[in-house]
């Protein structure tokens, strides 16, 4: 009989900015082969400015990303800390971050983006590989319910008081997933959807064409990690479940294998903070949690922080935390692999 135990788990994280970061950050620590599929269509900020003047992809995530798995060493620290750098001040730079800079004259230089995250892996000596989920840029547009449509994600991301729900997001056009993404998907053990916003980090993945597909063929045991708080004008007054139906539905009503979700309380002061920002702690609604998984998990996960911006409380998904209970995911699907080489040895020895 093959011992499964003797291969590397694969495992694939999908998504973008700061949620997808921290995982990865946990996971680099672990005997696993890790990739991340990054979201490439944001057109705000310092990518966006790069996007519009050099019209190649957006560099935040992928950027965010590779900083998250690079080698914890000497030798790397300087770029490492220069790679998140954005400058301030009376300047034609100013917000502008070193690392996305960077990763465009990479990119100008080889006409590749896909060269330029290589170039910029093996500088950080990162662990893993970084991929984004497809290789031309296109604009995040949202309809909402009351029959208005946003287009560019920073309008989606950034809105108004009271804002109209959002129906779907999709994309101005169709554009093809990223060869390597899928061929990513379909040899992993383990697909991570999520932490991240919702409708601009983990979603616009999944509009990419082949990649919704490529999951629900992928032999690999699909998780998502609920996010920790709503976000307003995208997720006001969404449950666990809300969050996992609502990634279903991009996957093309498929269950989810595991919803993983935090069960720390989240501190009064730290849900003070969130409150200006009418945002509030992520729980689940037991009254219609039946579907939205075949099984949810709950643990505590969370971490409190104070920000350096703005000094205030915060909280995140704690990288050590996340990474245990993705591993407790991973040794239950190498069981049910192990289990299942074992019924088909035993029934060809039967024949």
């Amino acid at each position: 009989m093959i011992d499964m135990t003797s291969q590397r788990p694969s495992i694939v994280v999908i998504g973008g900015g700061t949620g997808t970061s921290v995982v990865l950050d946990g996971l680099k620590h672990r005997d696993v082969d890790l990739t991340a599929v990054v979201t490439a269509f944001d057109s705000g900020g310092s990518s966006g400015r790069l996007r519009a003047e050099f019209g190649h992809l957006s560099q935040g995530d992928l950027r965010r990303c590779l900083i998250a798995l690079a080698e914890d060493s000497p030798e790397t620290e300087a770029f490492r800390v220069a790679s998140g750098y954005r400058f301030n001040g009376d300047s034609s730079l100013q917000g502008h971050n070193l690392g996305n800079l960077f990763l465009s004259a990479l990119t100008l230089q080889h006409s590749d983006i896909e060269i330029a995250v290589l170039m910029m892996s093996r500088m950080l000596r990162i662990t893993g590989q970084v991929f984004p989920v497809a290789l031309e840029p296109r604009d995040l547009c949202a309809e909402l319910v009351d029959g208005s449509v946003l287009r560019g994600e920073p309008t989606i991301d950034l809105r108004r008081k009271d804002p109209p729900k959002i129906k779907r997001v999709y994309l101005d056009q169709p554009v093809m997933a990223n060869p390597r993404v899928l061929d990513a998907i379909t040899d992993a053990d383990v697909i991570i959807l999520g932490p991240g916003d919702l409708y601009t980090s983990i979603i616009p993945n999944l509009l990419a064409d082949g990649v919704a597909e490529a999951i629900r063929n992928s032999r690999g045991h699909v998780a998502y990690v609920s996010n920790l708080m709503t976000k307003h004008g995208e997720t006001d007054g969404f449950h666990v479940e809300d969050f996992a139906r609502e990634v279903s539905s991009y996957l093309g009503d498929i269950q989810i294998d595991t919803l993983l979700m935090n069960t720390a309380p989240v501190p009064v002061e730290v849900q003070d903070a969130y409150a200006t920002v009418n945002a509030e702690p992520v729980t689940l609604n037991s009254q219609h949690s039946t579907g939205c998984a075949a099984r949810t998990v709950g643990m505590p996960l969370i971490r409190v922080f104070r920000s350096e911006d703005t000094d205030e409380l915060r909280v995140r998904h704690d990288p050590v935390l996340l990474a245990h209970a993705v591993m407790g995911i991973v040794g239950l699907t190498r069981e049910k692999q192990s289990d299942t080489l074992t019924g088909q040895v035993n029934a060809n020895a039967a024949d």
